[in-house]
């Protein structure tokens, strides 16, 4: 309604950069929050556990905009670069996409990525140590000790195993969560998402804009739990067991 267009013509290529930007932040995410929670969890009150604890706090206390503003700056008085948009200024106007502006795309991706995440290993790795400390004192694993499993192949095979489910699980509402959620880092740092599409349309009661982009999340949403489903019946032999006695 207000830009006179289908909406199709307004979003263009932003679903596709947003849920490149979600899943980017998700494997990020993962990928620092998972050796490090099971790090503290193995490393119970050392300094380690202590430092990463405070990291955490703090990634979770510290909001992504203010982050964003911290960023742009430093990056513009410090180095003299910009920290804004997905692309190169000779590759956002480009239309179509080739492999010189996936190349820059990949080039500016981290920017938004790790500041989207920060909060995210914050939460994730004190999650991942709560719930392998859990694990880690269950009578299963004192037997496996006492038999003379290798502590490696023990802790990889069963206990972290088992204590994955909660990241798993949590990928269902990750994906609309990191595109709602991410609206006001998106416009702190001009990126082409869906995030700042969603508030402009609240905000001029563009009832088309809103209404369909309340629907590609919650398609989002529904597509994230079915393949967080799929990969808890690959990872947890119990939930393939329940399944097929059903």
């Amino acid at each position: 309604m207000e830009y006179r267009t289908s909406v199709n013509a307004v979003v263009g290529d932003r679903i596709l950069l947003t849920v490149t930007v979600a899943f980017a932040t998700i494997l990020f995410t993962w990928a620092i929050a998972l050796p490090i929670g099971i790090y503290s969890a193995v490393r119970q009150y050392s300094w380690g556990d202590y430092f990463f604890t405070f990291i955490g706090f703090v990634g979770m206390s510290v909001p992504g905009f203010l982050l964003a503003l911290v960023l742009v700056y430093a990056s513009s008085r410090l180095f003299g670069i910009t920290a804004l948009g997905l692309f190169s200024p000779e590759f956002a106007a480009q239309p179509g996409w080739s492999l010189a502006k996936v190349g820059d795309l990949l080039q500016h991706l981290w920017i938004p990525v790790v500041i989207i995440a920060v909060a995210g290993v914050g939460s994730m790795l004190r999650v991942m140590r709560a719930n392998l400390l859990d694990e880690l004192n269950k009578p299963y694993v004192v037997t496996a000790r006492a038999k003379g499993v290798r502590p490696l192949k023990l802790l990889l095979k069963y206990p972290v195993r088992i204590a994955l489910n909660p990241f798993i699980s949590s990928v269902g509402y990750l994906f609309p969560h990191l595109i709602s959620g991410g609206a006001i880092v998106a416009i702190v740092l001009s990126l082409p998402m869906v995030g700042p599409l969603i508030l402009d349309g609240f905000l001029s009661e563009d009832l088309y804009l809103a209404g369909s982009m309340l629907m590609v999340l919650s398609l989002l949403g529904v597509f994230g739990t079915l393949v967080s489903d799929l990969l808890l019946m690959w990872l947890d032999p119990r939930i393939r067991m329940e399944g097929g006695g059903r």
